[in-house]
């Protein structure tokens, strides 16, 4: 509330708030808040981009920034995301990497932002079953990141819906956690289908891997898609395109086609301008788009974007059903980019 008093009284003085579980704590103790006075921006781990900033890679820095992406540094590159997949984004993980190129130093840094997490949520549990319902989401959360969820039994446990809703609601606010839910739509608006079951996004990849087991075998693949049911590759692609936008709390959704035993499903969509950019996450360099031509052949459009471990590219093709289409490919680390790269693709494509 003091807020609103600097506004007023000493406008040319700014002001950064932080505060940990800021958007629990008001809702809990319903505090009113100067609207029209203060600007929220979110923090999040940090992206391939500020990985490589805090690594002093200052040529890659360059070449990912280089538009459209030269495919000489792919190698490169792809090895570097690789690396960052592994530890996640968070700083203080990151600079003790940084310092010691040791992942096995990590570990006790990453079981201390679990402890700490799981001590800083419990405050705000309005009682002592509800606090054990949220130490159980977030233990559990590494191991259903990525997956189709029920709210009842989560995890295995005993729990009802109704408090295991409420929990990963109140670790969503948090930012701890992302619940990911479908849309029928291909055009905007493209409204989420809240009763149906949501995909859960834990919010650092780093976490998932050590919490879920997966660092020892991390270097004995090539690419994201060959191992943990190629969960990782869709996982760290949602974190970075969520870590674009500071401004809002948006996220990400998947498409699901509204028939019944119907298993078409893409990835994500992006709103552009009037479009919604269907995408699929595929595993290494190959993989089938039967659900994203389901996509096309209803969208009023004719663009569409794979991410994946190949090179940069813009292919036209068409369904089986026979409608052209625009593919963009792009390379899993250039995923922050992309809106830079749907933009190329629509002025250069827009028909075809």
């Amino acid at each position: 509330m003091m807020l609103r008093y600097f506004y007023e009284k000493y406008p040319e003085l700014y002001i950064i708030a932080a505060g940990s579980l800021f958007e629990i704590m008001l809702a809990n103790k319903q505090i009113s808040f100067p609207v029209g006075r203060v600007q929220f921006l979110y923090l999040y781990p940090f992206t391939f981009q500020e990985f490589l900033l805090a690594k002093k890679e200052n040529l890659a820095l360059e070449v990912i920034n280089t538009i459209p992406f030269p495919d000489y540094a792919h190698s490169k590159l792809l090895q570097l995301f690789h690396e960052y997949t592994l530890i996640g984004g968070m700083p203080e993980i990151v600079n003790n990497y940084i310092q010691t190129d040791n992942i096995i130093s990590l570990n006790p840094i990453y079981q201390s932002l679990l402890t700490a997490y799981i001590d800083d949520i419990s405050k705000y549990a309005r009682n002592e079953r509800m606090r054990n319902v949220l130490k159980h989401c977030i233990e559990t959360t590494p191991i259903e990141a990525g997956k189709l969820i029920k709210f009842h039994g989560f995890g295995g446990s005993s729990f009802i819906s109704k408090d295991i809703s409420e929990a990963l609601k109140t670790l969503e606010r948090a930012m701890l956690l992302y619940l990911i839910y479908p849309s029928f739509s291909v055009e905007i608006p493209a409204a989420p289908q809240i009763n149906k079951s949501p995909k859960l996004q834990l919010f650092d990849t780093g976490l998932l891997n050590y919490f879920a087991g997966l660092q020892k075998h991390f270097f004995k693949y090539d690419n994201l898609h060959a191992f943990y049911r190629g969960i990782l590759a869709e996982h760290i692609v949602m974190q970075e395109i969520i870590g674009c936008d500071r401004i809002t709390t948006h996220k990400p959704n998947f498409w699901t086609r509204e028939k019944k035993q119907s298993n078409a499903e893409v990835d994500l969509f992006i709103p552009y301008e009037d479009y919604l950019m269907p995408g699929e996450i595929k595993a290494g360099k190959t993989g089938t788009l039967r659900s994203l031509h389901q996509f096309i052949n209803q969208a009023p459009h004719h663009f569409a974007i794979r991410l994946y471990s190949g090179e940069h590219n813009f292919q036209r093709t068409k369904t089986p059903a026979g409608k052209k289409f625009v593919l963009l490919n792009l390379p899993y680390f250039l995923a922050f980019k992309i809106f830079d790269y749907i933009e190329l693709m629509v002025k250069n494509h827009s028909s075809l």
